[in-house]
């Protein structure tokens, strides 16, 4: 018996002492080749298994050496995040330490999320501690999840009601969505028996279904539409369109209407038109009109309006001379001053306006609803003392106003407008005393300032103030100036002709 020695790939080593196998006259080559396939492989095996081994242990000592020498930073909540389209991302917060200190406060935090803008946006967390810095990352996902929402414009949301006649489906559905705005045109109506569904997706896949049982029965009332708005303004002799209207209907094309209220344009005051419009199922629709007519604008008339009182001591001085000349004049009242200085000039026939409780600019010009808040309470005030609501007013600084561009920038364009919608007439003046410069004129410089801008060409609206001493002091001789040159003194009424000013925020 002989043993031969082989090497790896196969070929005869004596030298080696390694005994692979016997031999013998039945063995082959090729039994010798696989056998030494069979060993590299086994060697490359276990340089793997060290190498792994290897790695194993460095990963562990690295681990622990970052543990003994880097800080950390734990983040709170999920390192991915998604929020919702215009929604708020809510940094969830980090903790961070070294060996047990806490060293959260050292953290800077990069990243801005744009919820109004979809896609992926990065947060990144740092901190830098004994000369080792680390990062973290949180993935903030902006997207759509909310699902277009289906609205009714007529109806009950889980109803649809069909007229009788079956022929006029009501197609008063508005679609509008989150991201892609109005989406009405890709609602899909589909009929079930005597339900209607209502079927929309958005451009993210985000459905919304909406189901209306259908019943033939008609509860729509009519549409009364006026050519004109619901709050017009006349003047004597202007002729009055008494047939400004049209009427529709869902399901009746001759529905019946009621007009009543006239309209005489020759005398002045306030008129109210109503119009009735009743279809055959018995809904009944009713517009009220509200027609002022004034009189016409009355060049050469003096009309004195007092701003800001009243105030004992000076308001009271202008009432007894007011009474002893015979003259009405308008005062434009805030919530300061006696309440029977109020009571009195409205008992002595003068107008009383309305110039907001506070007149402070920062409260009364900070919003629309401020401005009508205050007003209100000034309103309150004078329809408690003289039984009457006043629909006259005057803005604090006047409708030119600039100062109240601090405080709501656009807001007298937007009141101007109101105020008339509500009912309520507003006046500026044509003439400025000049009496609430801060005592920087006299008595007799305030007598010429308005004398000297009377006119009997116009209507001379002259701003003035009851707080203001001089204003007493000089009032008896502008008047006696106005009668010697063939003026008339008038108090402002519901129906005289505004006098504005250019609108200028």
């Amino acid at each position: 018996m002989r043993y031969n020695y082989i090497n790896e790939s196969g070929i005869m080593n004596k030298n080696k002492h390694r005994k692979i196998r016997y031999v013998g006259r039945h063995s082959s080559y090729k039994d010798m080749n696989l056998l030494a396939k069979r060993n590299l492989i086994e060697k490359r095996l276990r340089r793997i298994t060290i190498f792994t081994l290897f790695l194993v242990v460095f990963s562990c000592l690295f681990i622990g050496y970052q543990k003994l020498f880097f800080p950390r930073i734990e983040l709170k909540g999920s390192s991915v995040v998604e929020v919702s389209y215009l929604g708020k991302y809510k940094e969830a917060g980090f903790l961070s330490n070294y060996r047990n200190k806490d060293i959260s406060s050292l953290v800077k935090v990069k990243g801005h999320v744009n919820s109004a803008k979809l896609g992926e946006y990065i947060i990144e967390y740092s901190v830098k501690y004994k000369g080792h810095t680390v990062h973290k990352t949180r993935t903030v996902r902006v997207v759509d999840d909310e699902k277009p929402e289906i609205t009714f414009l007529n109806n009950e949301k889980d109803t649809l009601y069909i007229c009788p006649n079956g022929k006029y489906l009501f197609d008063d559905y508005k679609a509008i969505d989150n991201y892609d705005g109005d989406i009405t045109d890709k609602v899909q109506v589909k009929r079930i028996g005597n339900k209607y569904r209502y079927f929309v997706t958005d451009s993210f896949g985000n459905t919304n279904v909406v189901e209306r049982v259908s019943f033939y029965q008609d509860i729509s009332k009519p549409t009364v539409t006026l050519d004109s708005s619901l709050n017009i303004t006349l003047t004597v002799g202007e002729k009055f369109n008494d047939s400004n209207y049209s009427v529709s209907d869902n399901c009746d094309h001759n529905v019946s209407v009621k007009v009543d209220g006239n309209v005489d344009t020759n005398i002045p005051g306030t008129y109210y038109r109503n119009y009735v419009a009743t279809d055959k199922a018995g809904n009944t629709t009713k517009v009220t009109q509200r027609i002022d007519v004034l009189e016409p604008r009355k060049n050469g008339v003096i009309y004195l309006t007092f701003d800001d009182g009243p105030r004992s001591g000076t308001t009271d001085i202008i009432l007894n001379i007011l009474k002893e000349e015979g003259v009405k004049a308008t005062f434009f009242v805030t919530n300061s001053g006696p309440d029977d200085l109020i009571k009195r000039a409205y008992n002595e026939g003068h107008t009383i306006g309305l110039h907001t409780a506070s007149h402070d600019y920062s409260v009364v010009y900070a919003s629309v609803d401020s401005y009508f808040s205050d007003l209100e309470m000034v309103s309150s005030r004078v329809e408690r003392i003289t039984g009457e609501k006043s629909k006259i007013i005057r803005f604090p600084g006047g409708s030119s106003n600039t100062i109240s561009r601090r405080y709501s920038p656009g807001i007298m364009s937007t009141l101007t407008t109101e105020v008339l919608n509500r009912g309520y007439r507003y006046y500026d003046w044509n003439i400025d005393s000049r009496d609430a410069e801060g005592g920087r004129y006299n008595a007799d410089d305030i007598y010429q300032f308005v004398t000297s801008s009377l006119s009997h060409d116009k209507v001379n609206m002259v701003l003035m103030h009851d707080i203001k001493v001089t204003t007493k002091d000089c009032l008896r001789k502008i008047i006696q100036y106005g009668k010697a040159n063939g003026y008339t003194f008038e108090a402002i009424s519901p129906y005289t002709d505004m006098v504005t000013q250019r609108v200028n925020n």
